[in-house]
């Protein structure tokens, strides 16, 4: 799946939940969401599963998760460990950072890096707001 940003630069909010996969019926978990989180991102997420999401203490599992992150967050590594605890299999991480330039902004070498040694492989990154980007993360197919 590509999700690609506006000529501008900006995507608008409306329908980003349906372009980053999310459909009816998912079973969406948040983490890290704070007072900077965009709103507006998370309507049109919640819109597109026609529900709300929900937190880290759902105690079930989920078909993906959206995490929240800043540089200043901690170990990014950790972070991406926990959210899989309740991912199914076949779900993805979707890790919400400030773009480039924004306060918290998460440098892409360190995403990059933090992927595989949390066990995730980076498909997609795109702009899904004025101050978010949008990172796919998903557990590798297996060989055969």
């Amino acid at each position: 799946m590509r999700v690609s940003p506006t000529a501008g630069g900006d995507a608008p909010t409306t329908g980003a939940g349906a372009k980053l996969g999310m459909t009816s019926g998912m079973v969406v978990q948040e983490l890290g969401w704070d007072n900077d989180t965009d709103d507006e991102l998370r309507v049109a997420i919640e819109d597109a599963i026609d529900a709300d999401m929900v937190d880290g203490d759902h105690g079930n599992v989920v078909d993906g998760v959206v995490l929240w992150w800043r540089e200043e967050d901690g170990d990014l590594v950790d972070g991406l460990v926990d959210a899989l605890a309740d991912l199914v299999g076949g779900g993805a991480i979707w890790l919400l950072t400030p773009r480039v330039g924004r306060p918290g902004a998460v440098d892409a070498a360190d995403i990059a890096e933090a992927a595989p040694i949390a066990g995730l492989a980076q498909t997609t990154t795109a702009t899904v707001s004025k101050d978010w980007q949008a990172t796919r993360l998903v557990r590798p197919k297996s060989p055969r």
